[in-house]
């Protein structure tokens, strides 16, 4: 299923195939957490923006519309229109950041609806029947997502009860997989490696989800608030005892410069809310860093977003009128600004795959890690 093209250092580029089509990476999946892009963009505009894959959350998707109706009315990708790759999130990150009342128990963990309150229970084998019947490409282990900083002895036993709930999922999974009305019986199970900052924990919790050969594996619970440094320093710890073969995911991760150094330290897959979110408040992204296209000084500016894109939207509008939208308040222009920035990290994507293939990835990593992440 993932097959490494070339590697460069740490850094790889290869192929990942599934049922939905073959993903080239390093790669960024959209987020379209609940069946859409938040600011009007559709499954269908994603092709226009050159998405691979389309990732949707488990914990909403099963509380609107259900993922018993998603279901019954032929899975994600009827249902969104997507006939792409799609990822979904375990829903594990969503009860513990959205749920004001929690209870964690081995068995799972019961929390309350953050739309309506209701009492809801959610563990492992839960999370495996959710995914199905979303009936997603690949779907990612139920785990607990510890606030950093944590104290080192919840974290161990927080490890401890994760890996302990992805045996649980695995075994779930096989047994969906098998049902004859299972709609993706090729589903794909990641599992997520967790530990907080703690290096050791990180490694031993990596050895230990190693051993069940899953179809990949992510680098959860970074990019929550932590220095980048420190992030980086744990991915680096991680990587070496990540299995070479499987498709890793850096989960929730980030700027440019973010990825590049992924990239750099062995990561294949990433996805961040962050260009659809700074989007729809005017910060656009660009080869010379980023914008704020409600500043004054585009008022008259007539160039595109970015004068090196060849996006849909800097093809055909100019600052100056997206500036005029944003201070009309018109929809229009978070669906413009989305779109340059989806395809933005795409296309960013893209270069970084064309450099590891022509081996310049060391001279791309030095023009363009800072210097996407400044504010102009």
């Amino acid at each position: 299923m993932f097959k490494i093209i070339k590697e460069h250092g740490a850094a790889r580029r290869g192929e990942f195939v599934t049922v939905h089509g073959t993903v080239q990476t390093p790669g960024f999946m959209n987020v379209a957490t609940q069946g859409a892009i938040k600011g009007g963009v559709s499954a269908f505009d994603l092709k226009d923006i050159k998405c691979q894959v389309q990732l949707c959350n488990t914990y909403h998707l099963h509380l609107r519309p259900t993922d018993t109706l998603i279901k019954e009315l032929g899975g994600l990708h009827k249902f969104t229109g997507w006939d792409g790759p799609i990822l979904t999130d375990s829903g594990g990150f969503q009860v513990f950041s959205l749920a004001s009342l929690r209870k964690i128990r081995e068995e799972g963990v019961y929390f309350s609806s953050h739309i309506d309150g209701r009492k809801i229970f959610m563990g492992p084998e839960e999370s495996m029947r959710i995914q199905s019947n979303l009936g997603s490409t690949i779907a990612m282990a139920f785990d607990e997502c510890v606030e950093n900083p944590a104290e080192y002895s919840y974290a161990k036993k927080s490890c401890e009860r994760t890996a302990r709930w992805l045996y649980r999922c695995k075994q779930e999974m096989d047994r969906l997989n098998s049902l004859p009305d299972t709609i993706n019986k090729n589903q794909l199970l990641f599992g997520i490696n967790q530990g907080c900052t703690f290096d050791d924990l990180r490694v031993n919790h990596m050895k230990e989800i190693a051993k069940l050969d899953l179809d990949g594996y992510a680098i959860g619970g970074l990019a929550v608030g932590e220095p980048k440094e420190v992030m980086y320093r744990v991915i680096s710890a991680v990587e070496p005892y990540m299995p070479k073969n499987k498709i890793r995911y850096l989960m929730g991760v980030g700027t440019p410069g973010n990825i590049i150094e992924g990239v750099r330290r062995g990561v294949d897959l990433f996805d961040c809310v962050m260009p659809s979110r700074n989007a729809r408040h005017g910060h656009l992204f660009t080869e010379n860093g980023i914008i704020n296209i409600n500043n004054k000084k585009y008022e008259k500016d007539l160039s595109p977003i970015d004068e090196h894109c060849d996006c849909p939207t800097c093809r055909r509008h100019s600052r100056a009128y997206i500036r005029h939208l944003f201070k009309a308040q018109e929809v229009l222009a978070m669906r413009l600004c989305v779109m340059h920035n989806l395809y933005f990290y795409n296309t960013l994507l893209e270069k970084i795959r064309k450099a590891l293939d022509d081996d310049t990835f060391d001279s791309f990593y030095d023009e363009y890690c800072e210097k996407l992440d400044k504010r102009i």
